[in-house]
């Protein structure tokens, strides 16, 4: 009987034996298992980066070909569409660089910006009014821009810097003024009781936090910033309208017209479309598009570029050491 067990159990270096193959087999699989992923990993990084580069080649032989063989003789079309801020389709830069392609091509007759916007950034606005006086000087050609549904508040600031503004007769333009909204919840606190605990260095560091009590002076200082600003606007408008605008004392008051009422007022010169001013102002029937857009190419670059930035950070918190 004790032979019969003797044979049965495995010696000690026969189970030592297993156990170190059985770990090998395991430490390999786990190895090729890395291996497998990381080329899975640079494999699709490598599809994603030939991917982008394609399709901005393709964009931009697209853009030299819609720019570079344009009719001998052409309306230029910049689209101004939505809100005016840095980050939405009708912001300075891409506005911006549309004027100066339309305004260097040699066919372009006159460049025509189509308007459809409640307004947004004076700031963005004014760079645009800018260097539309800018480029008109430089290259002696005239400009027009176009409302459709509406023309309003920094849309419109950007609107005066043309030659003449042809709207429909039941357009919204107008809107000369300016404004800082936001909300108070201090009464709403107190009821409820709740405290708001905000810490600043420099006693008006947080004067337009909606949790905190307003001041008289800071509301001062708000006002006077606004009132700067409008000054601004109100400025713009009058350099560009010049002796066709009639003043009254709401014209600057913030208040918008139908496009009949800013023709008789002289905010707008005349009913127009944009076939209606090429075809008949221009002189240029034909019509080239020079709006920049946010495309493929362009939406594939910030995912990518957004993925590898946060592929970078994870790696590199990887790397950097840890308290447990």
């Amino acid at each position: 009987m004790n032979d019969d067990l003797s044979t049965s159990v495995p010696s000690p270096d026969k189970a030592t034996s297993w156990e170190r193959e059985t770990l090998e087999r395991l430490v390999m699989a786990q190895l090729d298992e890395q291996r497998a992923a990381r080329r899975w990993r640079i494999g699709f990084r490598l599809f994603w980066t030939l991917l982008v580069l394609a399709a901005l080649w393709f964009s931009f032989h697209q853009n030299k070909a819609n720019t570079s063989h344009n009719p001998s003789s052409h309306t230029a079309l910049i689209s101004i569409q939505g809100e005016i801020d840095a980050d939405a389709n009708a912001n300075a830069e891409w506005v911006m660089d549309s004027l100066r392609q339309a305004f260097e091509d040699e066919g372009a007759k006159a460049i025509v910006l189509l308007i459809n916007s409640p307004g947004g950034s004076p700031v963005q606005a004014g760079m645009i009014n800018d260097e539309i006086r800018r480029l008109k000087a430089l290259h002696q050609k005239p400009v027009y821009a176009v409302v459709e549904e509406t023309c309003a508040s920094a849309a419109y600031y950007i609107a005066v810097g043309a030659d003449q503004i042809f709207v429909d007769k039941a357009s919204i333009v107008g809107s000369i003024g300016v404004l800082m909204d936001g909300f108070g919840f201090t009464g709403l606190m107190d009821k409820v009781g709740v405290e708001r605990r905000l810490l600043t260095a420099g006693e008006n560091k947080g004067f337009l936090d909606p949790f905190s009590s307003q001041t008289k002076p800071q509301r001062a200082h708000a006002q006077q910033l606004l009132d700067q600003i409008h000054q601004q606007f109100i400025k713009v408008v009058r350099d560009g309208r010049g002796d066709r605008l009639k003043e009254t004392p709401d014209i600057f008051s913030g208040l918008f017209w139908s496009g009949a009422q800013a023709v008789e007022l002289g905010l707008a010169d005349s009913f127009g479309t944009l076939d209606s001013v090429a075809r008949d102002v221009v002189k240029a029937e034909d019509i080239v598009d020079y709006t920049r857009q946010d495309n493929v190419a362009e939406r594939l670059a910030k995912r990518f570029g957004a993925a590898m930035g946060e592929a970078m950070v994870k790696t590199s918190l990887s790397l950097m050491p840890r308290i447990r």
